[in-house]
C-alpha cells in the first residue's frame, strides 16, 4: 500500500488516502505495525483520509498503540498540505471532519508549509473534558498524585483531553516517569494527554508533552492550545502567545476566549510503498 509520511514540528504521521484508506479493515493493528520505529515505517500515528459528507475529508487518527484519537492539531496542519499538493482538494481553505467536530484550516504559505487552523472552542466543564467530580465545575489548579508527588494542573479539552501542569523548570521534569501515571489516573475516565509547561514570559511558554496513546512526542498541537488556554485561565499569559516545543514553535491565539487559533509549520518527509506481511 502506498503512503506518505508527514510531520508537524517532529510529531510524525503516516497518511493513507483514497482506495488504500478505504481498504483498511483493522486500523488499530495496522497502526501498531506501520508506526513501529524498528519493524515498520515509524510514526506517532496513522492517519486515514476518507470521504466525508460534511467536510472536504474525514480524518481518522490512530495512535501508535492502536487507540483512536478524537483530534490531532499537528495532523490537522499536515492534512491540508497533502490534499492540496496531491490535487485532491484544489483550494487552500480545507475542512476536516474529526471525532471532535469539523476543523477548518487555511494554507497560509504552501511553499514553506505554514498552515493556520481554527481549533474550535475549548471545553472547560469537567463533564465535557472529561474529569471526575461535579459535572459543571471547571478543573483549574486541581491536585493529582503521581509517583509520590502532588502536582497541580488545569484540565482542558480541545476535542481531546489535556492536563496542563505549570512548573518552574520543565527540563527537569521526569516526563517518561510521570506522564504515563497521570495519563491513566482515575481522575480521567478516558485518560488524558499531559503537558508540563514553564512560563518564560507573558507571551511565551515552553512545553513538553506526554501524549495519550503515543508517549513522549516532540510536539502536540492540541496540547499547545490547551496550554495557552490554561495560561489565560490561570492569569499567567496573554491571549496571543508562542508555545516552544521540542520540535519547534507554534503561534496560539485565544482572542475572545471563544475559538482558539493555531499557526505553524507542516512538512512532507517521504512517500513509499508499505508491504503488510
Amino acid at each position: 500500500m502506498y503512503f506518505a509520511k508527514y510531520n508537524g514540528l517532529g510529531n510524525d504521521f503516516i497518511f493513507l488516502d483514497g482506495t488504500t484508506a478505504l481498504s483498511v479493515k483493522n486500523p488499530a493493528v495496522l497502526a501498531q505495525r506501520m508506526c513501529d520505529r524498528r519493524l515498520g515505517i515509524g510514526a506517532d500515528g496513522l492517519v486515514l483520509l476518507l470521504p466525508s459528507a460534511r467536510a472536504d475529508v474525514r480524518m481518522r487518527i490512530i495512535n501508535s498503540d492502536g487507540s483512536e484519537a478524537e483530534m490531532c492539531g499537528n495532523a490537522s496542519r499536515c492534512v491540508p498540505l497533502h490534499l492540496f499538493r496531491r490535487g485532491l482538494c484544489n483550494k487552500k481553505e480545507i475542512s476536516l471532519e474529526t471525532l471532535a467536530g469539523i476543523i477548518r484550516t487555511e494554507i497560509i504559505d504552501e511553499a514553506c508549509g505554514m498552515v493556520r487552523v481554527d481549533m474550535g472552542v475549548p471545553r472547560l466543564r469537567r463533564a465535557e473534558i472529561p474529569v471526575t467530580g461535579l459535572s459543571d465545575d471547571k478543573a483549574i489548579g486541581i491536585p493529582v498524585g503521581a509517583c509520590g508527588q502532588t502536582l497541580f494542573g488545569t484540565a482542558v479539552s480541545m476535542g481531546n483531553p489535556h492536563f496542563v501542569i505549570f512548573t518552574d523548570d520543565v527540563e527537569k521534569v521526569p516526563l517518561e516517569k510521570w506522564g504515563p501515571v497521570i495519563e491513566t489516573h482515575s481522575l480521567f475516565p478516558r485518560k488524558t494527554n499531559v503537558e508540563f509547561v514553564q512560563v518564560l514570559n507573558k507571551y511565551t511558554l515552553r512545553m513538553r508533552v506526554w501524549e495519550r496513546g503515543a508517549g513522549v512526542t516532540r510536539a502536540c498541537g492540541t496540547g499547545a492550545c490547551a496550554a495557552a488556554v490554561a495560561g489565560v485561565l490561570n492569569n499567567k499569559t496573554e491571549n496571543k502567545i508562542t508555545v516552544k516545543l521540542d520540535g519547534g514553535d507554534l503561534q496560539i491565539e485565544w482572542p475572545d476566549q471563544q475559538h482558539v487559533w493555531m499557526t505553524g509549520l507542516a512538512q512532507e518527509v517521504f512517500t513509499g510503498k508499505y508491504i503488510d506481511l
